[in-house]
C-alpha cells in the first residue's frame, strides 16, 4: 500500500482558456480539503473550465486493462511530457517527484464543467460505478484504500496577476496570460476525451457480459441479432478512435459509418421500447397490487432471473455506450479541426448529442423506479390457499421487482470527474476510465 500521508504532492491548475480570477493558491502546501475547495471557487470565478493535476506514484499493481493505451508521441502522451518538463525546471517538488519517469497522474475536473460530458459519465449508477473502480483523489489505485492526508504543493511560477489561481503553473512557465496556458487545453480535451470513452467502453463491457448471460438462457434469436450488431461495431470504433487520438483522418474505410447505422438503430428500438413500458405502468391502477402475470405480458421474465425485459434493458446500456464513444470521437474531430478554442468545440458537439443520450437514461431510470415501487399480488383464482411452492415464487418475484432500482440514479447532482493517467518511463501514458470522485 502506498503511503502517500508523508508525500509532497505536485498540483498543477489548469485552465482551458486565459481566464482571469483572484490568485489563490499561493505558494505554500494545503491540504486535500482546501485543494477542493480551491477547485470549487476557480470554478465559479471562471468561464473557461479549470481543472487540477496531481502527480502520485506510481503503484505497483495496476489493472491497465482498464484503460486506453497511448504511445509517446500521441498528442496527450506529449502535452504530459511537455508539462512536467517544464514544471521539473521550475520547481523541485515537481521534479522530485517526477524524477523517476513513471507517475500516476489524476485529472479533476470540477462539477460545473463536468456535467457538459453528460449524465452516463458524471453520475455514479451504483453497481456499474463500483466495478468501474471509482477513486477519490486520495486512493491508492493498487488496493483501492483510502490514504488521506497528502501535501499538496501548487507547481512552477505563478503567471501574470490571478491567470487561473497562479495556474502559468499550467505550462510551468512564468509567462503571462494566454502564452502560459497554451499547453493545459489540448492536455485536458485529450485527457477528457480518452477518459470519457474508456468509461462509455467500460460500460460496453460490462453490457456485453450480461447480455451474454441472459442471452444464454433466453435463446431469443432476434434479441442475439441486435446484439451481435451492436458488438459488431467494436472493431470500427476501436480502430476510429485510435486514428483520431493520434491525431489521424477518419476514413470510409474503417467502416464507422455501418457502425453508427447499427447504433442508431439500436438506440431507436430502445426509444420505442420506452415509450411502451411507459404507457404499461400508466394503465396500472395507481396505488394498488399488481398481479405478476399481468405484469409480466408488458415487462416479459420481469419475475425471472433473466428475462427478455433486462436483456432489452442492457440492450439499451450497450447501445448507450457505443454511442457515447462514437459522440466523443465527432467532438475529438471536431475541436481539433479548431485547434484555438478545442474545449468549447468539444463541449459544443458533445452536448448537442449526449442530451438524447441523457434523456433515454433518465426515462429507462424512473420506469425502473415505478416498476420497483409496486405492489405484487397473488395470482387471481378459484382456490383460497396457494401451495407453499407457489408462495414462494410470488415472494421471489417481489424480491426481484422490488430490486429493479437497485443503484438506479436518477437526475443525480453531478460530481467532480476524476481521470488518472499512468505514465511510464518511455512517455506512453494509459488513460483510464472517467469516474465520479
Amino acid at each position: 500500500m502506498i503511503d502517500y500521508r508523508k508525500a509532497t504532492v505536485p498540483v498543477w491548475t489548469l485552465a482551458t482558456g486565459d481566464v482571469q480570477v483572484p490568485a489563490l493558491a499561493g505558494d505554500g502546501p494545503m491540504t486535500a480539503e482546501r485543494l477542493g475547495e480551491l477547485r470549487g471557487v476557480l470554478a465559479v470565478l471562471a468561464d473557461a473550465p479549470i481543472a487540477t493535476l496531481e502527480a502520485h506514484p506510481l503503484p505497483a499493481q495496476l489493472d491497465r486493462s482498464r484503460g486506453i493505451p497511448l504511445d509517446a508521441v500521441s498528442p496527450l502522451a506529449q502535452h504530459l511530457s511537455q508539462l512536467v518538463a517544464e514544471a521539473a525546471r521550475n520547481s523541485s517538488v515537481a521534479a522530485k517527484a517526477t524524477a523517476g519517469g513513471e507517475n500516476l497522474y489524476q485529472l479533476v475536473v470540477p462539477a460545473k464543467f463536468a456535467a457538459q460530458f453528460g449524465r452516463g459519465v458524471v453520475c455514479s449508477m451504483g453497481s456499474k460505478a463500483v466495478a468501474g473502480g471509482i477513486r477519490g483523489p486520495l486512493v491508492d489505485s493498487a488496493t483501492g484504500k483510502i490514504v488521506a492526508g497528502a501535501t499538496f504543493m501548487p507547481v512552477g511560477k505563478a503567471a501574470a496577476a490571478g491567470a487561473a489561481g497562479g495556474a502559468g503553473a499550467t505550462a510551468g512557465a512564468a509567462a503571462s496570460g494566454a502564452a502560459a496556458l497554451t499547453v493545459a487545453a489540448p492536455l485536458v480535451l485529450m485527457a477528457v476525451a480518452v477518459g470519457v470513452s474508456a468509461h462509455a467502453d467500460r460500460m460496453r463491457q460490462q453490457a456485453i457480459e450480461h447480455i451474454t448471460e441472459l442471452l444464454e438462457q433466453l435463446h431469443e434469436e432476434k434479441l442475439d441479432d441486435e446484439h451481435s450488431a451492436l458488438d459488431g461495431c467494436r472493431d470500427a470504433i476501436d480502430k476510429a478512435t485510435a486514428i483520431l487520438l493520434d491525431r489521424g483522418t477518419v476514413g470510409i474505410s474503417l467502416g464507422l459509418d455501418s457502425a453508427v447505422h447499427a447504433i442508431n438503430t439500436a438506440l431507436g428500438a430502445a426509444d420505442r421500447r420506452l415509450a411502451r413500458w411507459r404507457s404499461a405502468l400508466d394503465k396500472l391502477p395507481p396505488g394498488e397490487p399488481v398481479e405478476v402475470g399481468a405484469l409480466a405480458k408488458s415487462f416479459p421474465g420481469i419475475d425471472e432471473e433473466g428475462g427478455r425485459f433486462r436483456t432489452q434493458l442492457e440492450l439499451a446500456s450497450l447501445a448507450v455506450a457505443l454511442k457515447r464513444r462514437v459522440i466523443v470521437l465527432q467532438a475529438v474531430e471536431h475541436a481539433q479541426s479548431d485547434p484555438g478554442n478545442p474545449f468549447e468545440a468539444f463541449t459544443r458537439v458533445l452536448k448537442r448529442d449526449q442530451q438524447r443520450l441523457d434523456d433515454l437514461e433518465s426515462g429507462i431510470a424512473r420506469v425502473l423506479v415505478r416498476l420497483s415501487a409496486l405492489e405484487p399480488a397473488r395470482p387471481n383464482g378459484l382456490r383460497p390457499v396457494f401451495t407453499p411452492g407457489e408462495v414462494d415464487r410470488l415472494l421471489r418475484a417481489t424480491h426481484r421487482i422490488h430490486r429493479l432500482a437497485d443503484g438506479v440514479t436518477v437526475d443525480g447532482r453531478p460530481g467532480d470527474v476524476a481521470i488518472e493517467i499512468a505514465r511510464d518511463r518511455d512517455g506512453s501514458v494509459v488513460v483510464f476510465p472517467a469516474v465520479p470522485v
